[in-house]
């Protein structure tokens, strides 16, 4: 190999080894705001669906459309939540996956927050409905919403599931399937706290349930969002993390090769020069 291809390997390597950096460096940043805006934003959710559990968990499911679904409609509607950009990892192949083993796009609905999702959904057949693929993804979860509450309330849909990759930490998230709708009352295993057995609701439960349960859903959705933006980012870290450290070593043979390569050429051209001189001295 010609040490001027190798340098120009070297050369190259290295530049990507500063792109790489540079985006982990941002991608840092990011996580770190949306990791925060995730943990701070649990507790509100864990304790309103207390709070609402304990609020309308004796009441008739009739007094919301939202908890018990009479359509004769078979078709599901599912929101996607995934990224716009790629570079992050197994972060939207994990979820593409999920959604191939255990999802029949021929018969059910699309909704999609991600141009990544919009794009995988198309190619597997999927009816994308609607797409809210946009930079900021905090704004489109009040038209997701109404969408999907729309399509439920309408008949159109027998369920609406949300999937999209949860959050646990720096290190490690899941791509999880939650129903959104018919919406479920039901307590959580181990509440955080203790909730009064009883409130006193003005006007009444039987007519805040409804709105109060289109919150709930609504907040479920948000939760999502900010989950899987807090997912990719910190997925996207990890995986510049790793691309700065191949170039690295890609760097590393390449300059061993090099010095290999002008050894040999160091090698030969004094091999030439004593034979040249052996030769005048013989003659």
């Amino acid at each position: 190999m010609n040490i001027r291809i190798v340098r120009k390997k070297i050369k190259s390597v290295s530049n990507v080894k500063k792109i790489t950096k540079a985006m982990q460096l941002v991608s840092a940043i990011k996580m770190k705001k949306a990791q925060a805006t995730a943990i701070e934003s649990a507790p509100y959710r864990k304790h309103l669906e207390n709070i609402i559990y304990k609020a309308v968990s004796t009441l008739d499911t009739s007094f919301s459309p939202l908890i018990e679904n009479k359509t004769e409609s078979k078709k599901n509607l599912y929101i996607v939540i995934t990224s716009n950009k790629g570079l992050c990892g197994s972060f939207n192949f994990n979820l593409f996956r999920f959604l191939n083993n255990g999802v029949d796009f021929k018969n059910n609905d699309f909704i999609t927050v991600g141009k990544k999702g919009a794009s995988f959904v198309s190619k597997m057949g999927g009816n994308i409905v609607s797409d809210f693929s946009t930079n900021v993804i905090s704004n489109v979860v009040s038209p997701v919403f109404t969408e999907a509450l729309l399509g439920f309330t309408s008949g159109k849909y027998a369920k609406v599931i949300l999937v999209y990759n949860r959050f646990i930490n720096i290190l490690k998230f899941e791509t999880i399937s939650t129903v959104l709708l018919p919406s479920k009352i039901e307590l959580p295993d181990k509440p955080t706290t203790k909730v009064k057995d009883e409130y006193l609701i003005e006007p009444s439960a039987n007519k805040i349930v409804d709105s109060v349960l289109r919150s709930l859903v609504e907040e479920k959705i948000r939760g999502a969002v900010i989950d899987s933006e807090a997912s990719e980012h910190s997925s996207r870290m990890i995986a510049m993390k790793n691309a700065t450290e191949n170039a690295t070593d890609v760097i590393y043979n390449l300059t061993m090769l090099r010095n290999k390569i002008r050894q040999e050429k160091i090698t030969y051209e004094l091999l030439d020069m004593i034979t040249a001189k052996e030769s005048v001295e013989q003659n």
